[in-house]
This record gives C-alpha cells, structure tokens and sequence, in this order.
C-alpha cells in the first residue's frame, strides 16, 4: 500500500513540476532555442552556398581580367577567413565570436562586390554564357541568405524576450538560459535588402 501510495504520489509531484515548469515559460525557452539552433543551420547553410560559388567565380572572371590580381587575392583572402572560422552552435552563446563571424562574412561580402564590379569594364565577361549564369546562382543565394537572417533575428528576438520577461526570466536564471547575440546594426541595410548583383551601362573595354 505503502509503495503505491509512494508512486501516486511522484506522479502527481511530476505533474506538479511539469505544469509549474510550463506555466514559467521553461518550455518557451526549449521551443524557441531549438527555433534559433535550426534558423542557425540555414544561415550556414547559405553561406557555405556562397562560398561554394566563389572558386568558379573566381576562375571565370580571371579568364577575361587576368590583371585583376589584387581583386583576385582579395576574395580568396576573404573566403579563407570565413573558412577559418568554427561556426559551432557555441557560436551563438559567445558574442565576441558572432562579431568575427559577422565580420568575416561581410569583409566577403565586399570583396565579391569588387569583384563583380570588375566585369563592368569587360563587355565579353558579361556576356559570357557561364558568367551570367554563376551572377544569377550568386544574386539567388543573396537572397536566401536574407530570408535565413531573418528568419534566425526573429528566432532570436522571441527567444531573448523570454529570457528577459517575467516570470520567464526566473527560469531562465534558475537553467542558465542567456540572451543570444544578434545580427549587428551596421547590418541592417544587408538584411532588409540583399545586395544588387545586377550591372547597369557597360564602361569603355579595356
């Protein structure tokens, strides 16, 4: 009697916990950072599509502007750093990190904006079948890479609010829940705006 009395009464002490736990958003808290770790992947994931893109890039516009070298180095150099990096999942509970992280990818981002601009001055280079389709597969990796940024701030933010409102941030507290770092204000215009990687007017042929 005694042992079923003993049973009884841990299930309703478990019940007891568990609508307690709830009711202190410890749930919100494990739904939003699975929200964050899986946006988390995607944002990688695009970038690591970028990155793959880069090589081929390189190599076709090298074809027409040999001379380019600075340009050259400057995306390889930039690639590399970006490779360098480990973008573990530990990587959202270190905000120092994530800066390097942020930083790596825009330096990136500009060196391939240098080299792009590059194929202003060579009319053949953009009109080479290849070039224009590596300038499309680019320019649709842009933009998923802003719609995986957006999805990883909106993850970020509901879960940073759960950290920080009561009562949600007594449990977090209680199992060391923090805030996870964001995507920088410098990085506003990039995230609601991926950039352009269209050309206009042709420059004199060199």
């Amino acid at each position: 009697m005694a042992v079923v009395f003993a049973k009884r009464l841990s299930l309703v002490l478990l019940l007891t916990a568990a609508s307690l736990l709830g009711g202190c958003g410890y749930n919100t808290l494990q739904s939003t950072d699975e929200a964050i770790k899986s946006a988390w992947a995607e944002v990688l994931n695009q970038y690591k599509r970028r990155a793959d893109l880069i090589p081929n890039l390189v190599k076709t516009v090298e074809g027409f502007a040999a001379q380019e070298k600075e340009v050259f180095l400057g995306v390889t150099k930039a690639r590399a750093s970006v490779g360098a990096l480990q973008a573990t999942p530990e990587l959202l509970n270190d905000p120092q990190a994530f800066a390097k992280f942020q930083a790596a990818q825009r330096e990136l981002s500009s060196s391939l904006q240098r080299l792009l601009l590059v194929a202003e001055n060579y009319p053949q280079l953009k009109s080479d079948a290849n070039f224009r389709d590596l300038q499309a597969q680019l320019e649709g990796t842009e933009n998923r890479i802003t719609v995986a940024r957006n999805r990883y701030i909106k993850s970020v933010q509901e879960y940073n609010v759960t950290v920080r409102q009561f009562p949600s941030n007594l449990t977090a507290m209680a199992f060391g829940y923090k805030t996870k770092p964001q995507f920088a204000v410098d990085d506003e215009k990039t995230i609601a705006e991926p950039p352009k990687v269209e050309f206009g007017k042709s420059a004199p042929a060199k």
